[in-house]
């Protein structure tokens, strides 16, 4: 008894234990940080992101819609029975005012039948609402590509923030300790009464707007990381560490004819509106069939009761079939399809200047995007050269202020200088990526 008193009492304080672990390992694991690179980002936005699944349901659904289409191929097959109670019939021989002769009548029917009918020519109908729905297939398959580049973008774009969040909060750590350095020299100066307090003031109010600098950064890392946490289908709280800042450029930087002619062959833009096109030709085909005859075999058999088509009638059941051809034509399509027909080639003439249209888009947002990217590149070469340079004042300034041949506000101020030359950098190495980016997005190869 005791024995067994002992083993629950162990049983209970386990379970004890495994419910007050359980949620601080839950916790340790969603907020312990994650390594990935840009690719994996993208690999995990692709699978989990939401907008993206929701373009695949189109897509299936659009496929379901092409079956549906090639069905109407097959006859259509109808099955129906009926049972009913017949009044009797009154005959009024004298007159609705007289008393009516009742005529005996069988008072129970029923029937049992099915008919089928085989299309065998609709103006090409069938054919058209199969191509239509391949068409709006494909412009499915487009837009999830299109999509999936978007997400792919929007990604870039939080993932490279939070990368120069970061490069930005080593960047103040690196000058906040610099700073603190050049503040206690500045203190053992004014013990010797070297310098003033105010120059001590002045490096300290300095020190405090970093110190406030990096609480900003640490809030912009968070913000962009939650962004993209919801992007991939991570939870907010999840820390993701991307890859360190580089900024080397191994692209190899093409003509703008090169852009482009690829933009013309892999643009999301161009092929959907083409595609579209594609959809108002084949609507107007569809239209001009109205003016073509239907032709179809069709055939019934049903069992009825009792006999009362034919005469003479009889109270058995009989069964009755029929087979043969239809043939049908719109007469009133002749004057009303008209105006459809009108209709569908203004309709068609929209979407082809549409289509125009949207060339002229797409060399524009090539253009600009390609300049860009030029742009930014020499923004790197320029912020590298202003690093050297502010790099270079910083240690004359450093050197004469502590000679006493300069002011603490040139310390100041040179200091100021470094910080943002060196946040210029990393601003436009990043600025360089997200715009090479953006022009993989518009040419259709991201």
């Amino acid at each position: 008894m005791i024995t067994k008193i002992f083993q629950r009492r162990h049983f209970l304080l386990a379970c004890a234990m495994v419910v007050m672990i359980s949620p601080a390992f839950a916790q340790q694991t969603a907020d312990s940080p994650v390594k990935l690179t840009l690719d994996e980002v993208w690999n995990k936005a692709s699978e989990n992101n939401k907008r993206i699944k929701m373009q695949q349901f189109r897509l299936d659904g659009s496929a379901e819609e092409i079956l549906d289409a090639k069905a109407e191929r097959y006859p259509e097959i109808n099955a129906e029975a009926a049972y009913g109670k017949v009044s009797n019939i009154p005959s009024y021989e004298n007159g609705i005012l007289h008393t009516p002769v009742q005529l005996p009548v069988i008072h129970t029917f029923y029937k049992v039948g099915a008919d089928a009918y085989l299309n065998l020519y609709n103006g090409k109908k069938t054919s058209n609402n199969i191509s239509r729905q391949q068409i709006i297939h494909e412009i499915n398959t487009i837009q999830k590509e299109k999509t999936i580049s978007e997400i792919k973008l929007q990604a870039a774009a939080f993932y490279l923030d939070l990368q120069r969040s970061i490069a930005f909060k080593k960047l103040v750590n690196e000058n906040i300790a610099e700073v603190k350095r050049q503040l206690t020299e500045t203190r053992q100066l004014l013990k010797n009464g070297v310098v003033l307090k105010s120059d001590v003031l002045r490096i300290e109010l300095q020190l405090s707007k970093q110190q406030l600098t990096l609480v900003q950064i640490d809030n912009d890392i968070a913000i962009a990381g939650q962004k993209l946490n919801i992007l991939i289908g991570d939870p907010d709280e999840q820390l993701i560490i991307p890859t360190a800042l580089s900024g080397e450029q191994e692209v190899q930087l093409k003509t703008y004819p090169e852009y482009l002619n690829e933009a013309f062959v892999h643009s999301h833009e161009n092929k959907i509106s083409e595609e579209e096109t594609n959809l108002s030709k084949l609507e107007l085909k569809d239209v001009k069939a109205n003016l073509r005859p239907r032709l179809g075999l069709f055939a019934d058999y049903a069992y009825n009761y009792p006999q009362i088509q034919f005469y003479p009638y009889s109270a058995y059941l009989y069964g009755l079939g029929t087979i043969g051809v239809k043939a049908s034509f719109s007469i009133d399509a002749i004057y009303h399809n008209r105006h459809k027909v009108k209709a569908s080639q203004i309709e068609l003439k929209t979407e082809e200047l549409k289509h125009h249209d949207t060339q002229d888009q797409i060399r524009q947002g090539v253009n600009e995007a390609y300049l860009r990217y030029k742009e930014s590149l020499n923004r790197i070469d320029v912020a590298r050269t202003n690093i050297s340079q502010a790099k270079e004042n910083a240690r004359i300034v450093k050197n004469t202020y502590f000679n006493q041949l300069s002011l603490v506000t040139d310390l100041l101020e040179s200091n100021t200088q470094l910080l943002q030359t060196e946040f210029d950098l990393a601003a436009a190495q990043i600025a360089a990526q997200l715009q090479y980016y953006q022009l993989q997005n518009i040419i259709g190869n991201l």
